[in-house]
């Protein structure tokens, strides 16, 4: 099982290790010549788990740091957005601007630098990143996004560029996939120039292609190289289409959320059919969960019928996102992220998760595996679900 045989308890002399091989990585790195002989293959017998921005629970967001602990912790693929520096080098950011993750406000410097441009029809205000070299984004630092999340390794890793986050990946000591965003390509397309009339997509294909990644879902070369690419851009996906036959995944925002680059609403692409039509270029749909499953007062109501509906026209789901802290989990889950994962996988049935606590699923993936050595009727996933709160009990006690 991938993953399997990875220490979970990341010790400190571990992490020590990896915050200087993260401080120490150069700007444009290729994959280290070390070889790692036949690679365990990533699994394909069980939802994905999706490292949502590293395991960034722990870590702050996107940082090579959050990328090495979620392998470390048995990610199957490990997720990003993809954005652009002022002099179009591709960087690893979710934010269109650098002021909620990043020290961008300790750098008087940078004061200026501060714009107001349309993002999706909203006047938004702050430090964006098309405004920033490389060279430039380099001297920040990346913090927790969160208050209630660890923040002692507030300022400690930089921004990482696309080719930095491909490196970690194609280093690791198994098979990890990558799942690239395609972020807000109408104003990366405003903002910055590529020479030849190359575009922010054109861009991203060929760092894929640099670096190896091909082939059609479950095909042989996707399988050493797996990939998905995303985007909440209908017209993105099309247009890469013609330029990469490897698997895309449409991402639904929220219901009141039209999409970004041809204002449809929700209800028409979902509709079966828009899921006809999109199947010709994508393998998938990311849909964020409370639209699969709405939500009233914090209690999951009546599910919807998207994801039979996505399975019928041959789609995966991969939802998001899922996190562990009680804020975030719905009062069905009795504030237990183990019952969360438990409904979507056994009741929902989805094909792979989003998460900010990529170990947390993957324990919770082992230890419900029919191949974990559990005899009887302990295979009931209630039982199985009592057995890791003892557990849990136990260690903390």
């Amino acid at each position: 099982m991938a993953g399997s045989g990875f220490g979970f308890g990341f010790a400190p002399i571990l992490f020590l290790s990896l915050v200087v091989a993260c401080a120490a990585r150069p700007i444009y790195p290729l994959p280290s010549k070390v070889s790692h002989g036949n690679r365990l293959p990533i699994q394909t017998s069980r939802p994905y788990n999706i490292a949502h921005r590293g395991s960034n629970g722990e870590i702050p967001e996107e940082t090579s740091a959050a990328y090495m602990r979620a392998i470390e912790e048995g990610a199957d693929f490990i997720e990003t957005d993809i954005l652009s520096s002022k002099d179009g080098v591709l960087i690893c950011f979710h934010d269109v601007t650098l002021d909620d993750t990043t020290d961008i406000a300790d750098h008087k410097e940078f004061a200026n630098r501060k714009r107001t441009y349309d993002v999706q029809g909203v006047n938004t205000t702050g430090f964006f990143t098309v405004d920033f070299t490389l060279t430039e984004l380099k001297l920040l630092r990346v913090k927790q996004r969160y208050s209630f999340r660890d923040q002692q390794y507030n300022g400690m890793f930089p921004i990482i560029t696309f080719e930095e986050f491909i490196s970690i990946a194609l280093d690791a000591p198994r098979v990890v996939g990558i799942y690239p965003e395609i972020k807000n390509p109408i104003l990366i397309n405003q903002h910055v120039k590529w020479p030849d009339g190359k575009k922010f997509e054109d861009k991203f294909v060929g760092i894929l292609k640099k670096y190896g990644y091909k082939g059609s879902y479950m095909s042989e070369n996707w399988l050493k190289q797996p990939l998905f690419i995303q985007s909440f851009a209908p017209t993105s996906l099309v247009y890469i289409s013609n330029l990469t036959d490897s698997p895309k995944i449409f991402l639904i925002d929220d219901v009141t959320i039209p999409t970004q680059d041809t204002n449809q609403s929700y209800w028409e692409i979902t509709s079966d059919a828009y899921l006809d039509y999109i199947k010709d270029y994508v393998v998938g749909i990311g849909p964020w969960k409370d639209t699969i499953v709405p939500v009233g007062k914090n209690y999951l109501q009546i599910p919807s019928n998207l994801v039979a509906r996505a399975h019928s026209h041959d789609l995966q789901v991969h939802p998001y996102t899922y996190r562990n802290e009680n804020k975030f989990l719905h009062f069905d889950f009795h504030q237990d992220p183990y019952e969360e994962y438990d409904y979507w996988l056994n009741n929902i049935r989805v094909d792979g998760l989003f998460t900010d606590f990529t170990g947390s699923l993957h324990n919770f993936q082992e230890w419900t595996s029919p191949l974990s050595k559990v005899g009887g009727d302990d295979n009931s996933a209630s039982k199985l679900l009592h057995k890791i709160a003892l557990l849990i009990s136990s260690y903390k006690n």
